[in-house]
Protein backbone atom coordinates (compact mmCIF):
# COMPACT_ATOMS: atom_id res chain seq x y z
CA UNK A 1 0.00 0.00 0.00
CA UNK A 2 1.46 3.08 -1.41
CA UNK A 3 2.09 5.93 1.67
CA UNK A 4 -0.09 9.63 1.07
CA UNK A 5 1.66 12.21 -0.70
CA UNK A 6 2.52 15.16 1.48
CA UNK A 7 2.92 18.66 -0.37
CA UNK A 8 6.25 19.97 0.33
CA UNK A 9 6.81 22.62 3.43
CA UNK A 10 3.54 24.01 2.27
CA UNK A 11 5.54 25.84 -0.66
CA UNK A 12 3.62 28.51 -2.19
CA UNK A 13 6.13 31.14 -3.81
CA UNK A 14 4.91 34.15 -4.72
CA UNK A 15 5.17 35.66 -8.21
CA UNK A 16 3.27 38.84 -8.32
CA UNK A 17 5.93 41.64 -8.97
CA UNK A 18 3.88 44.26 -7.54
CA UNK A 19 2.90 42.45 -4.30
CA UNK A 20 6.86 41.88 -4.00
CA UNK A 21 7.50 45.68 -4.20
CA UNK A 22 4.00 46.37 -1.99
CA UNK A 23 5.44 44.11 1.05
CA UNK A 24 8.79 45.43 0.82
CA UNK A 25 7.83 48.75 1.00
CA UNK A 26 5.72 47.77 4.01
CA UNK A 27 8.38 47.51 6.45
CA UNK A 28 9.61 51.05 5.60
CA UNK A 29 13.44 52.26 5.63
CA UNK A 30 15.30 49.20 6.22
CA UNK A 31 18.87 50.83 5.15
CA UNK A 32 20.02 51.01 8.89
CA UNK A 33 17.93 48.00 9.90
CA UNK A 34 19.00 44.21 9.93
CA UNK A 35 16.00 41.99 8.10
CA UNK A 36 15.58 38.63 9.01
CA UNK A 37 13.43 37.03 5.81
CA UNK A 38 11.24 33.45 6.83
CA UNK A 39 10.98 31.09 4.01
CA UNK A 40 12.51 33.17 1.03
CA UNK A 41 11.75 30.15 -1.25
CA UNK A 42 13.43 31.13 -4.85
CA UNK A 43 14.22 35.25 -3.73
CA UNK A 44 10.86 37.25 -4.78
CA UNK A 45 11.19 39.39 -1.82
CA UNK A 46 14.94 38.62 -1.01
CA UNK A 47 16.42 40.29 -3.90
CA UNK A 48 14.25 43.33 -3.30
CA UNK A 49 15.21 43.62 0.09
CA UNK A 50 18.86 42.67 -0.62
CA UNK A 51 19.11 46.48 -2.07
CA UNK A 52 17.41 48.29 0.65
CA UNK A 53 18.50 46.49 4.50
CA UNK A 54 21.64 47.24 5.70
CA UNK A 55 21.50 43.53 6.58
CA UNK A 56 19.70 40.50 5.72
CA UNK A 57 18.95 37.10 7.14
CA UNK A 58 17.08 34.49 5.24
CA UNK A 59 16.26 31.26 6.75
CA UNK A 60 15.71 28.72 4.46
CA UNK A 61 14.60 25.21 5.58
CA UNK A 62 14.24 23.46 1.95
CA UNK A 63 18.14 21.70 1.55
CA UNK A 64 17.55 22.43 -2.16
CA UNK A 65 16.49 26.01 -2.38
CA UNK A 66 19.35 27.53 0.62
CA UNK A 67 22.24 26.70 -1.84
CA UNK A 68 20.30 28.07 -4.97
CA UNK A 69 19.91 31.09 -2.91
CA UNK A 70 23.62 31.19 -1.54
CA UNK A 71 25.09 31.08 -4.94
CA UNK A 72 22.71 34.07 -6.23
CA UNK A 73 23.86 36.07 -3.46
CA UNK A 74 27.31 35.12 -3.46
CA UNK A 75 28.62 39.06 -3.94
CA UNK A 76 26.15 40.64 -1.58
CA UNK A 77 27.68 40.09 2.03
CA UNK A 78 25.19 41.87 3.30
CA UNK A 79 22.90 39.19 2.53
CA UNK A 80 23.22 35.89 4.32
CA UNK A 81 21.45 32.36 4.15
CA UNK A 82 21.00 30.28 7.13
CA UNK A 83 19.62 26.61 6.05
CA UNK A 84 17.26 26.11 9.53
CA UNK A 85 14.04 25.57 10.29
CA UNK A 86 12.92 29.11 11.55
CA UNK A 87 11.86 27.52 14.30
CA UNK A 88 14.47 26.20 16.02
CA UNK A 89 16.41 29.80 15.32
CA UNK A 90 17.17 32.06 17.94
CA UNK A 91 16.06 35.62 16.15
CA UNK A 92 17.03 38.07 19.05
CA UNK A 93 20.48 36.87 18.20
CA UNK A 94 20.94 38.96 15.04
CA UNK A 95 20.08 42.06 17.15
CA UNK A 96 22.94 44.00 16.94
CA UNK A 97 23.78 46.26 20.63
CA UNK A 98 20.67 47.62 21.37
CA UNK A 99 18.67 47.54 18.31
CA UNK A 100 15.70 45.09 17.02
CA UNK A 101 15.46 43.10 13.73
CA UNK A 102 12.27 43.47 11.30
CA UNK A 103 10.80 40.23 10.09
CA UNK A 104 9.19 39.23 6.80
CA UNK A 105 7.76 36.26 5.78
CA UNK A 106 5.45 34.12 3.71
CA UNK A 107 3.94 31.58 6.26
CA UNK A 108 2.89 28.07 5.70
CA UNK A 109 -0.60 28.14 6.69
CA UNK A 110 0.16 24.61 8.77
CA UNK A 111 2.54 26.55 11.40
CA UNK A 112 1.62 29.89 11.25
CA UNK A 113 0.43 30.08 14.15
CA UNK A 114 3.85 28.28 15.72
CA UNK A 115 5.96 30.91 13.74
CA UNK A 116 3.86 33.57 15.45
CA UNK A 117 4.47 32.23 18.82
CA UNK A 118 7.95 32.11 18.24
CA UNK A 119 7.82 35.98 16.90
CA UNK A 120 6.33 36.74 20.40
CA UNK A 121 8.80 35.10 22.50
CA UNK A 122 11.55 37.33 21.14
CA UNK A 123 9.29 40.60 20.76
CA UNK A 124 9.15 39.89 24.71
CA UNK A 125 12.75 40.06 24.68
CA UNK A 126 12.52 43.54 22.98
CA UNK A 127 14.42 41.83 20.04
CA UNK A 128 11.83 42.49 17.54
CA UNK A 129 10.66 45.83 15.87
CA UNK A 130 7.98 45.08 13.59
CA UNK A 131 6.64 42.43 10.91
CA UNK A 132 4.90 41.95 7.60
CA UNK A 133 3.67 38.41 7.23
CA UNK A 134 1.42 36.81 4.91
CA UNK A 135 -0.72 34.36 5.75
CA UNK A 136 -3.36 32.46 4.83
CA UNK A 137 -6.54 35.20 4.81
CA UNK A 138 -8.89 33.53 7.15
CA UNK A 139 -5.46 33.70 9.64
CA UNK A 140 -4.90 37.53 9.12
CA UNK A 141 -8.16 37.93 9.59
CA UNK A 142 -8.33 36.45 13.11
CA UNK A 143 -4.96 38.11 14.10
CA UNK A 144 -6.38 41.76 13.24
CA UNK A 145 -9.89 41.16 14.34
CA UNK A 146 -11.09 43.16 17.25
CA UNK A 147 -12.97 41.90 20.53
CA UNK A 148 -16.78 41.51 19.52
CA UNK A 149 -16.14 40.19 16.17
CA UNK A 150 -17.12 36.86 15.15
CA UNK A 151 -13.34 36.28 14.42
CA UNK A 152 -11.47 37.41 17.40
CA UNK A 153 -10.40 34.18 19.24
CA UNK A 154 -7.17 33.19 21.55
CA UNK A 155 -4.85 33.61 18.53
CA UNK A 156 -6.05 37.70 18.30
CA UNK A 157 -6.04 38.03 21.73
CA UNK A 158 -2.57 36.89 22.13
CA UNK A 159 -1.48 38.62 19.22
CA UNK A 160 -2.55 41.73 20.18
CA UNK A 161 -1.05 41.68 23.47
CA UNK A 162 2.30 41.65 21.49
CA UNK A 163 1.73 43.27 18.82
CA UNK A 164 0.18 46.16 17.45
CA UNK A 165 -1.91 44.74 14.13
CA UNK A 166 -2.74 46.23 10.67
CA UNK A 167 -4.13 43.95 7.99
CA UNK A 168 -2.71 45.73 4.65
CA UNK A 169 -4.17 44.08 1.44
CA UNK A 170 -5.15 40.87 0.09
CA UNK A 171 -3.73 38.58 -2.28
CA UNK A 172 -4.76 35.88 -4.92
CA UNK A 173 -4.05 32.38 -5.26
CA UNK A 174 -2.49 34.01 -9.03
CA UNK A 175 -0.09 35.53 -6.56
CA UNK A 176 1.70 32.26 -6.35
CA UNK A 177 3.25 29.49 -7.90
CA UNK A 178 1.72 27.17 -7.58
CA UNK A 179 -1.83 28.69 -6.59
CA UNK A 180 -2.97 27.76 -3.16
CA UNK A 181 -6.91 27.22 -2.80
CA UNK A 182 -6.97 30.29 -0.30
CA UNK A 183 -6.58 33.56 -0.65
CA UNK A 184 -3.47 35.20 1.52
CA UNK A 185 -3.72 38.32 3.54
CA UNK A 186 -0.69 40.94 4.37
CA UNK A 187 -0.63 41.80 7.87
CA UNK A 188 2.07 44.09 9.40
CA UNK A 189 2.88 43.73 13.27
CA UNK A 190 4.47 46.78 15.06
CA UNK A 191 6.25 44.54 18.09
CA UNK A 192 4.82 46.68 21.37
CA UNK A 193 4.03 44.19 24.47
CA UNK A 194 1.44 45.21 26.48
CA UNK A 195 2.24 43.15 29.93
CA UNK A 196 3.30 45.74 32.03
CA UNK A 197 1.29 48.65 31.06
CA UNK A 198 -1.94 45.85 32.02
CA UNK A 199 0.11 44.77 34.66
CA UNK A 200 0.07 41.13 34.07
CA UNK A 201 2.98 38.61 33.94
CA UNK A 202 3.15 37.03 30.55
CA UNK A 203 3.26 33.62 31.26
CA UNK A 204 0.29 33.81 33.55
CA UNK A 205 -1.92 36.00 31.62
CA UNK A 206 -1.49 33.95 28.62
CA UNK A 207 -2.34 30.49 30.59
CA UNK A 208 -5.09 32.68 31.63
CA UNK A 209 -6.16 33.38 27.98
CA UNK A 210 -6.01 30.06 27.28
CA UNK A 211 -8.32 29.13 29.78
CA UNK A 212 -10.81 32.02 29.09
CA UNK A 213 -10.90 30.34 25.58
CA UNK A 214 -10.81 27.28 26.11
CA UNK A 215 -14.41 26.52 24.78
CA UNK A 216 -15.94 29.12 22.28
CA UNK A 217 -19.51 28.38 22.93
CA UNK A 218 -19.34 28.72 26.94
CA UNK A 219 -19.72 32.09 28.29
CA UNK A 220 -16.20 33.61 30.27
CA UNK A 221 -17.39 32.62 33.49
CA UNK A 222 -18.43 28.75 32.61
CA UNK A 223 -14.49 28.26 30.61
CA UNK A 224 -13.51 29.93 33.97
CA UNK A 225 -15.45 27.67 36.58
CA UNK A 226 -14.36 24.39 34.38
CA UNK A 227 -10.63 25.67 34.73
CA UNK A 228 -11.20 25.65 38.50
CA UNK A 229 -11.88 29.33 39.70
CA UNK A 230 -14.35 28.91 42.41
CA UNK A 231 -18.31 30.56 40.93
CA UNK A 232 -17.92 32.69 44.27
CA UNK A 233 -14.38 34.35 43.82
CA UNK A 234 -15.00 34.81 39.84
CA UNK A 235 -18.13 36.59 40.48
CA UNK A 236 -16.90 38.92 43.27
CA UNK A 237 -13.56 39.90 40.83
CA UNK A 238 -15.97 40.69 37.81
CA UNK A 239 -14.88 44.21 35.95
CA UNK A 240 -18.35 45.90 36.41
CA UNK A 241 -18.73 47.03 32.86
CA UNK A 242 -18.01 43.28 31.77
CA UNK A 243 -21.87 41.86 31.21
CA UNK A 244 -22.48 38.76 33.05
CA UNK A 245 -22.83 36.44 29.91
CA UNK A 246 -19.88 37.76 27.95
CA UNK A 247 -17.72 35.22 25.63
CA UNK A 248 -14.55 35.53 25.87
CA UNK A 249 -14.48 36.84 22.50
CA UNK A 250 -16.45 39.73 23.38
CA UNK A 251 -14.19 41.06 26.19
CA UNK A 252 -11.22 43.29 26.00
CA UNK A 253 -7.66 43.04 26.77
CA UNK A 254 -8.24 45.53 29.80
CA UNK A 255 -11.34 44.04 30.55
CA UNK A 256 -9.52 40.07 30.78
CA UNK A 257 -6.22 41.63 32.35
CA UNK A 258 -8.36 43.41 35.19
CA UNK A 259 -10.56 40.32 35.80
CA UNK A 260 -7.02 37.93 35.81
CA UNK A 261 -5.50 40.81 37.99
CA UNK A 262 -8.53 40.80 40.83
CA UNK A 263 -8.33 36.77 40.47
CA UNK A 264 -4.19 36.54 40.95
CA UNK A 265 -4.30 38.97 43.98
CA UNK A 266 -7.58 36.90 45.52
CA UNK A 267 -5.68 33.91 45.78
Amino acid sequence: MGSVRKPKLGQNFLVDDQARQRIADALGDTSARTVVEIGPGHGAITDTLAGRAKRLIAVELDRALAPELRFRFREQPQVEIVEADVLTVNLGQFAEAEETVDVVGNLPYYITSDILLHLFAAAAEGKLGRAVLMMQREVGERVAAAPGVKDYGLLSATTQMYAEVEHLFTLPPSAFSPPPDVYSSVVRLHFRPRFAELGVDAKGFDQFLKKAFAQKRKTLKNNLQFAGYESAGVAKCWPEELPAQVRAEGASLEDMAALYRALRDRL
